[in-house]
């Protein structure tokens, strides 16, 4: 398993993606076969934890995923999180905001989706967005979603002081690596309904993304929810560095099946 502290930002510290390699495959000796490999142990580890998780039911894990456009989030969740019980596991996605969201805070239409106990819930996107595409696109005003910071702090306290386990992580690949990405969607008939005329305009705004993802990433990440920035280019180390790290916080959560039910000693079927 890979150390997951080398990924781990720092509570503090400046962030600079420029200074971040996304085609790393840093702490793996192996190559692509090897890393697949690997993967199917910590497929199976990543399942036992859950079910511990589930079955204990007392505490809850929030994962957030967080990606430039073809970064990644889809392909993590579905090779991650192989072969877990779907049961304790929820996939939540936030797009472009309703009408009725608008009307609220930002984070009105998030609160209700965090996990419950013994619960694995994924943010696929998450209230990151409001201060991400909000401040890209000026979507409100900017002394507003500067506030956004600290509202995201206290947030994700409240969330672990009642429980939850928060772990962030930003999948962080190259301008060259979303080009062919973007590419090989319009290329395969199979696939160009996930292409939009969009993405080439969001395209253009990757400088302002890129410093937008800097700031919350450096602002943001705390001891209680730290952000982790994953080499994302290679999208079996991405799992590989995914999974690890995951593996590596439900160790620390050590979930564990209950006790079972006294005077069972003797007990036949028939």
């Amino acid at each position: 398993m890979l150390d997951p502290s080398r990924f781990r930002v720092i509570p503090g510290s400046q962030v600079n993606l420029s200074s971040q390699d996304p085609d790393s495959k840093e702490g793996f000796d192996g190559g692509k076969q090897e890393g697949k490999a690997a993967l199917q142990d910590l497929n199976h580890r990543l399942a036992d934890f859950q079910a511990r998780l589930w079955a204990e039911s007392e505490q809850r894990l929030l994962v957030v995923l967080q990606a430039m456009d073809t970064g990644g989030k889809d392909g993590t969740i579905r090779n991650v999180f192989k072969g877990v019980n779907p049961q304790g596991v929820e996939v939540r996605s936030f797009g472009r905001p309703t009408e009725l969201e608008l009307a609220h805070d930002f984070l009105w239409r998030v609160h209700p989706h965090v996990p419950g106990d013994g619960n694995i819930t994924i943010f696929n996107r998450s209230h990151y967005e409001d201060v991400l595409a909000v401040r890209v696109r000026e979507l409100v005003p900017e002394d507003r979603w500067r506030q956004r910071y600290q509202h995201i702090n206290d947030f994700e306290r409240l969330l672990t002081d009642e429980g939850t386990t928060i772990v962030k992580l930003f999948l962080h690949i190259s301008p060259a690596e979303q080009r062919a990405r973007l590419q090989a969607r319009l290329d395969d008939p199979s696939k160009r309904w996930k292409f939009r005329h969009g993405d080439l305009e969001d395209r253009k705004l990757w400088g302002r993304f890129q410093a937008a993802y800097e700031e919350a990433l450096t602002r943001t990440s705390t001891e209680i929810a730290p952000w982790y920035l994953v080499p994302a280019n290679r999208k079996w180390y991405r799992n590989l560095v995914v999974s690890s790290i995951l593996i590596d916080t439900l160790e620390t959560m050590g979930p564990k099946f209950p006790e079972p039910e006294a005077s069972l000693d003797g007990v036949i079927v028939t």
